[in-house]
């Protein structure tokens, strides 16, 4: 069966990883004052934080456009793929998984398998590699999807966010709590629910040097407990700081130095809610120790 593989934007897939694999990469919309830009394409986190400082207006996000989608399923179904399987970033911060749903649902000649990754950025890419990887490797639709499932049970994901206005912006804090927290230097630990997928507040330290530190005592803590833990990759996220990344980045080479560490710039789309100086940090079963090849 040949089968096609596709994802958005937030993945944080290279050029080079996208070509190498063979994945479909479709941009995610930004809207700033009612211009559309197209993540990775014609805007990153610098450019929107640019736009913010001289004044544009909250961005927001949206999903590719409907007819798009049809089109790319269209050339693909055409391109001989026996099926596609789409990778997407949490239905619980979009709509664009359940768009894909409704298109498998009214176009079953495209055999279209979307896959809910309760996540985004990085980690979602690895899902992504690991499934490209498979399908080449002669995989079927199933397989594959038991092994994005058993991926996405190994993600771990803290955020530490410097501003809170983002967050209430796009509607994840209300302004009373974002004036006190802005007033005490409070700042957010985030997470994922593994349930639901959202974001959600765990706990809250004052400044955003104890919030790093904190983070990265428990993450450690939840790595060490992970039945995972030999076969973790990590990922270290900044929005436009990063010396501070590095240095989690550094403590991380130190804490597990037979594991892969890299940093990655937060995209325009995850650094719409999170604003300026966030950072993240994020682990998953990697793909380099997984038996797909």
């Amino acid at each position: 069966m040949k089968i096609a593989i596709v994802t958005d934007s937030t993945s944080d897939i290279t050029t080079q990883e996208a070509k190498e694999n063979n994945i479909t990469v479709v941009p995610i919309p930004v809207i700033i004052d009612n211009h559309e830009y197209l993540d990775k394409v014609d805007i990153d986190a610098n450019k929107l934080f640019e736009t913010q400082r001289n004044g544009a207006s909250f961005p927001k996000t949206s999903q590719p456009a409907l007819g798009k989608m049809l089109e790319l399923f269209e050339n693909l179904h055409k391109d001989g793929y026996d099926a596609i399987i789409t990778i997407t970033l949490t239905s619980a911060i979009s709509g664009f998984y359940n768009t894909l749903v409704d298109i498998a649902h009214n176009h079953p000649e495209f055999n279209l398998h979307p896959f809910d990754s309760g996540m985004t950025v990085r980690t979602m890419g690895f899902m992504t590699i690991a499934a490209a990887r498979m399908a080449k490797a002669g995989f079927s639709v199933e397989e594959i999807f038991k092994s994005l499932e058993e991926m996405r049970k190994s993600i771990g994901v803290l955020f530490v966010v410097d501003d809170l206005q983002n967050l209430v912006r796009g509607g994840r804090l209300s302004n009373a709590s974002a004036f006190i927290g802005t007033m005490l230097q409070i700042k957010p630990l985030l997470t994922f629910d593994s349930k639901t997928y959202e974001i959600k507040s765990f706990d809250k330290v004052r400044s955003l040097k104890r919030a790093i530190k904190k983070s990265e005592d428990i993450a450690f803590k939840q790595i060490n407990e992970s039945p995972y833990k030999d076969k973790l990759r990590f990922i270290i996220y900044n929005s436009n700081d990063a010396t501070q990344a590095q240095k989690v980045a550094d403590d991380f080479k130190q804490a597990f130095p037979n594991q892969p560490v890299e940093m990655v710039d937060f995209d325009a789309v995850v650094a719409t809610h999170l604003g300026e100086k966030s950072l993240g940090i994020t682990w998953i079963l990697d793909p380099d120790k997984m038996n797909i090849d």
